[in-house]
């Protein structure tokens, strides 16, 4: 019995295991919860940055938002924009204080069509995180994988050396599209967002053997057709595909229903 018990004990739990073969990626604005399970990036989303928000410990965060929203000229609305700006990038450095790599920053889902306002986004966003001493190497600008999303990525990398990650990919014509696109990451949706804590703790209360499927030399060998996309090809095989054509425009939605919650939210700071 005692050795069954030793024996438990010096068995790593699986999120232990995982470790030592991939990257162990956050999903979650909460970073308390971060700093528990010590994954090695993160990564957030509106919907993520407005359940943190919404919590009592994070509403400082939201009111320095707004204090440097006030302090820019314009509009309300200009002003709100700002503060949401600004929120992200908050979280974005409170999380980098508790992983060792890299944040990703996600994109308004607004301009998910818009690939010329997506590249100024990100530059506003990797200014900012600049004015607060945080690198752009430290950082990963997350974007739809729509065409336009795929485009304003491969201008961010080759154009401005800022790294992307591109998520609700659910299609293999997306994948090749950001493969060709040159971006750093790539973001296949295989899960509900809201389970990454509960998920963690789960991974780290198992001690079961962990078995390697999927490595990069695995991946060379295989005999797999090379296939390029250009427009036309890319939004044709995306067509072709219901269930990631339904899951990409529902997660668009969704991401940006979020937002205006977020925009409500912070509007309501204002008065």
């Amino acid at each position: 019995m005692g050795s069954d018990r030793t024996s438990k004990k010096l068995k790593m739990s699986v999120l232990q295991q995982l470790k030592q073969v991939t990257t162990i990626v956050a999903d979650t604005g909460d970073f308390e919860a971060i700093n528990i399970y010590k994954p090695t990036d993160a990564t957030t989303n509106p919907s993520l940055i407005l359940s943190a928000s919404s919590m009592q410990r994070y509403q400082p965060l939201v009111q320095k938002a707004v204090d440097y929203a006030k302090s820019q000229k314009g509009s309300l609305n200009d002003q709100v924009a700002e503060a949401m700006d600004y929120l992200c990038v908050l979280f974005g450095t409170e999380i980098l204080k508790v992983v060792p790599g890299r944040v990703s920053t996600e994109i308004d889902a607004r301009l998910s069509f818009d690939t010329k306002n997506s590249v100024a986004k990100a530059l506003k966003l990797i200014k900012l995180y600049k004015s607060v001493g945080i690198e752009k190497e430290r950082i990963l600008i997350k974007l739809a994988s729509t065409w336009e999303g795929i485009k304003a990525a491969e201008i961010l990398e080759n154009e401005h050396g800022v790294h992307c990650n591109l998520t609700l990919l659910f299609s293999f014509a997306q994948a090749v599209a950001c493969a060709e696109a040159g971006v750093t990451l790539i973001s296949p949706f295989v899960g509900r967002i809201l389970d990454c804590p509960s998920l963690l703790k789960e991974l780290e209360n198992d001690i079961d053997s962990v078995t390697t499927y999927l490595s990069v030399d695995n991946a060379k060998v295989q005999d797999i057709e090379k296939i390029s996309v250009d427009e036309s090809k890319f939004r044709w095989l995306l067509n072709e595909d219901a269930m990631a054509t339904d899951k990409l425009s529902e997660g668009i939605r969704k991401f940006a229903v979020d937002t205006v919650k977020l925009e409500n939210l912070i509007k309501s700071y204002f008065k």
